[in-house]
């Protein structure tokens, strides 16, 4: 066959050069300290794509030849910031149960490390299945793409100034709303407990107009689902569990607490879990004809044909072995931990077990995550459940592997504990990188940029991303310290989902964690899965059963927005579809949405910024938390918000 270049008709811009690499690197730190703070002290992250690829377009726009794809590997190589630093989910566990005293740096390295670049390996052949081949909504991927289209005046003329006027009131109502929330002047959410007869439920609202921002790009579909898992969590399970509490005498709101957080969200957990489940069986053909796909495109590339750029991912032969290569540095890491007592009873045993868990469960959770992301969007994800999943799933294996005798309460609970959370700390990377890797790949298959080169930008970004948290993690530990650790003092910031995280760890080792919880979740999911097929059978929408587990797992207050999103998005697309120019005026109502994302964003990256160079959590307040007025103002501020982005996106639709 006769070999071919490149057809001229196809020219290759600017995409992974020099300055996006610098760029990304400059902004991945920044983000990555800023993340790792708010991590640890409200047990959340912000996803930083949507900042990075503004801040890009205004850093990048005096210099010649900068293309879009650029601007989006600038934001790739960024997006590892809001990505990787949710490893602090897990690693201060180690600090808590007293294995570390601190976090070592080559090993904490390693440990995100080779996560992160498994991560970046197995989500590869996914791209085709999950992004190209299906029709997963992606919000914050879609919404990255419309603001880069924007920024880099893709569509010129009026349209491009009407999108950008679009994005531009969104931005601006949504960190405005988040100015005057940090300035305490409004609340950030409704937070109400009620009393129900003999139990109580509680009732909560966040005023956080991303989420409304989220919710019009998700769907009714998708928002259905997490409003029937919100009445499920809370018009049921949270006052069955809350009656026993009550009846002991419990305060209201602590038998609400503990109903929510030590029981409901167990259930929860275990609605993910089949979920995840069922997404990885309806996923496995498209993941299977996607590497099929793909090693046939690296045959033809191989026999010298010209693929078009949107269809040149790495070589697939190439990620396989590279994915192979990354187990030897695992089973390093994993070595000294595996050394210890009693493990070190069973060491080649432990340590193979772990290895091959690592590699299964990496894969399964990553191609889980993708869809999570595709699904509701990375920064929504519930990557904190797969990590609650994992740890109970690798303190089994233990527990298969010594007996419950020798993983009794006792001596040996501790260095069994640091073993699982080490392992869960390798697969939390693969996850989160997953889950955000594929959204940044949905952003560039609608930018036009090169899969192998965005591919290559993720693994840049992993490793600069690996290379900042340990020192982060080590300041704020010496600062602040953790709580529940040894030693730690009266500011220790909460790090809520390690200690969660450790808990579940020596629950399972030491044979008290609540396994009929996870259960009831199971059986809800098959059952929300019964309906979703049934649903779809009849063509009348679907009820996706990992948005029923979400609403159960996640807080009320950060779910209900989502549900209250997506109807205004289906009332404004009616609307749209009724103007003279529809799909610009559907258009006009995404980019709205974004903009309520984007600003929020960019707001929470500089207030992340403020609180980690202060040590203060609210260093602009000016009022006292909860003043009077604050929760009626709150009302106000939030409802005319989004009342004025939708209206601006209307009357340019028009």
């Amino acid at each position: 066959m006769r070999r071919e270049s490149n057809p001229p008709s196809e020219p290759t811009p600017s995409e992974l050069t020099l300055r996006a690499i610098v760029l990304g690197a400059m902004l991945t730190a920044v983000f990555t300290a800023a993340n790792v703070y708010i991590g640890l002290k409200i047990g959340i992250t912000f996803a930083t794509s949507i900042p990075a690829a503004v801040i890009s377009m205004a850093a990048l726009r005096g210099f010649r030849g900068v293309s879009i794809q650029e601007n989006n590997i600038v934001q790739t190589i960024a997006s590892a910031a809001g990505t990787l630093s949710s490893v602090v989910f897990v690693l201060p566990g180690l600090v808590m149960i007293g294995w570390w005293h601190g976090f070592p740096y080559f090993a904490t390295v390693g440990i995100i490390a080779t996560g992160g670049v498994l991560g970046v390996l197995f989500s590869v052949p996914l791209r085709r299945a999950l992004v190209t081949g299906s029709d997963l909504p992606y919000p914050e991927g879609v919404a990255a793409a419309e603001v880069l289209r924007v920024g880099s005046a893709e569509r010129g003329g009026e349209d491009n100034a009407r999108g950008l006027a679009a994005i531009m009131v969104g931005g601006l109502v949504a960190a405005g709303y988040q100015l005057l929330d940090k300035l305490q002047l409004v609340a950030d959410e409704l937070d109400r407990n009620v009393r129900l007869g003999g139990s109580a439920s509680g009732a909560g609202f966040s005023f956080s107009l991303a989420l409304i921002g989220i919710g019009h790009l998700v769907g009714v579909a998708v928002g259905g689902a997490i409003l029937a898992g919100v009445v499920i969590a809370w018009g049921v399970l949270v006052p069955i569990y809350a009656a026993p509490g009550l009846a002991h005498g419990a305060a209201l709101a602590d038998a609400v607490d503990m109903a929510f957080h030590h029981k409901v969200r167990f259930v929860g957990a275990g609605v993910i879990a089949v979920a995840a489940v069922w997404a990885l069986v309806t996923v496995i053909g498209p993941v299977v004809r996607g590497i099929i796909a793909a090693m046939a495109a690296a045959r033809r590339r191989g026999r010298g044909e010209a693929l078009p750029l949107a269809e040149r991912d790495l070589p697939i032969g190439l990620v396989g072995l590279a994915a192979l290569a990354m187990l030897g540095p695992i089973a390093l890491l994993l070595g000294p931990f595996a050394g210890a007592e009693p493990l070190a009873r069973h060491f080649w045993l432990t340590l193979g077990a772990a290895v091959g868990f690592v590699a299964i469960a990496g894969v399964i959770i990553a191609a889980v995550c993708g869809y999570m992301a595709g699904l509701i969007g990375a920064s929504n994800s519930p990557v904190s459940g797969t990590g609650m999943l994992t740890v109970a799933a690798m303190a089994l294996v233990l527990v298969a592997i010594f007996g419950r005798s020798g993983a009794g309460l006792g001596s040996a609970v501790t260095p069994m504990t640091a073993f699982a959370l080490l392992v869960t700390a390798i697969i939390f990377s693969i996850s989160t990188i997953a889950n955000d890797n594929l959204q940044d790949l949905k952003t560039g298959a609608l930018v036009g940029a090169t899969p192998w080169r965005q591919q290559v930008a993720l693994v840049i970004g992993v490793v600069f991303g690996a290379l900042v948290i340990p020192p982060v993690l080590d300041l704020l530990n010496a600062t602040f310290g953790f709580q529940g650790a040894p030693g730690a003092g009266p500011h220790a910031l909460p790090a809520p989902q390690a200690a969660l995280i450790t808990a579940i760890a020596q629950g399972v080792l030491g044979g008290s964690l609540d396994w009929g919880l996870i259960g009831l979740g199971v059986a809800i999911g098959a059952g929300c899965i019964a309906i979703d097929l049934g649903l779809r059978r009849k063509r009348w929408g679907g009820l996706p059963p990992l948005g029923v587990g979400l609403g159960i797992y996640l807080p009320m207050a950060i779910m209900i927005p989502i549900p209250i999103g997506a109807g205004i998005g289906w009332l404004y697309n009616r609307w749209a579809a009724r103007q003279r120019d529809p799909a610009l005026a559907e258009r006009l109502g995404v980019l709205a949405a974004t903009g309520l994302i984007a600003g929020e964003s960019l707001f929470g990256v500089a207030f992340a910024g403020m609180a980690a160079a202060t040590g203060k959590a609210a260093p602009l307040a000016i009022l006292p938390d909860g003043w009077g007025p604050a929760a009626l103002l709150g009302v106000i501020a939030f409802a005319g918000g989004a009342a004025l982005t939708y209206r601006a996106a209307m009357r340019g639709g028009r």
